[in-house]
């Protein structure tokens, strides 16, 4: 990460909030009229293909079309595609034979630094060598998400109130993963998440690959005497991981992340930090990178 993204990446939440339009509204405007090459001409700008882990619940695909529709709507003329890891069409492999020839950023949909974003996504990207590629970081962790998190949790019923009493907390349920990378991130998402919510405990807690679980994590809460437990979906869109943690939850139980405004920003900041910090590698160095 530059010094500049470490920057911003500490910034408080509102003033992030604010900050992050001007800020990717400047990358764009930059990006657009600088090649690749550092040579200074005008040229179109890299396909964004933005990377999904694919779902059989049908709200999956909807939510991640929605986003994707706000994305567009962020940076019109921008050539924005979709693909998925497994499950649902169209596939990644797909979407990248579909890109004629030109640069390429995938900005994967995904919350933290696991398997698929080290290993799945260069595996799809050698599938494709007309195309120079670049892998955006993962979404998360990112003070958007957690202003993501806390609106969803006000749509399903917290108030501000609920963080002064000692009887609350929150559940922070995320997919899992067995690197250990992906699990700091999410702890990370948690620290950002509970100074948010005015220092109410936010425990992480996983649907699969990881401990705890989220009956686990609310257990916990409640030795701690926190028995007014909500569970916050740390999930990009439905599924059943989401359906699963949100019907642990003993009060309540926030919606995924979704086509949330805030998402939409983020998904265009990874992906102008991507073409102005992540130069084109050949793919066999992506494979093992």
């Amino acid at each position: 990460m530059t010094e500049s993204a470490a920057h911003r990446e500490s910034l408080p939440l509102d003033s992030t909030a604010q900050l992050l339009t001007r800020i990717t509204a400047e990358l764009g405007t930059r990006l657009s009229h600088v090649s690749l090459n550092g040579s200074g001409r005008h040229m179109t700008p890299p396909t964004l293909v933005a990377v999904a882990h694919g779902s059989r619940d049908p709200g999956a695909l909807r939510t991640v079309t929605t986003l994707l529709e706000r994305v567009r709507e962020l940076r019109p003329g921008l050539d924005i595609r979709l693909g998925h890891i497994e499950l649902n069409a169209p596939l990644l492999s797909d979407t990248l034979a579909g890109v004629d020839r030109g640069d390429v950023v995938l900005v994967p949909l995904l919350l933290g630094r696991g398997h698929h974003v080290k290993h799945d996504l260069p595996q799809a990207a050698d599938t494709a060598p007309h195309l120079r590629t670049r892998i955006a970081a993962p979404l998360g962790p990112h003070p958007l998400l957690v202003e993501t998190l806390y609106t969803r949790l006000t749509e399903a019923g917290w108030r501000d109130a609920d963080g002064a009493d000692r009887g609350s907390g929150v559940v922070l349920a995320a997919a899992g993963s067995r690197d250990p990378e992906s699990a700091g991130d999410t702890r990370r998402t948690a620290a950002l998440l509970s100074e948010r919510l005015g220092g109410v405990p936010v425990l992480p807690a996983y649907a699969s690959a990881a401990s705890p679980t989220v009956p686990q994590a609310l257990r916990a809460l409640a030795a701690r005497g926190r028995h007014r437990a909500a569970v916050a979906s740390y999930f990009t869109a439905p599924g059943r991981f989401a359906t699963q943690s949100a019907a642990a939850a003993p009060w309540l139980a926030a919606a995924p992340l979704g086509a949330h405004a805030a998402m939409a920003r983020l998904v265009l900041l990874r992906y102008d930090q991507a073409i102005a910090t992540r130069p084109a590698i050949p793919l066999r160095a992506l494979a093992t990178a």
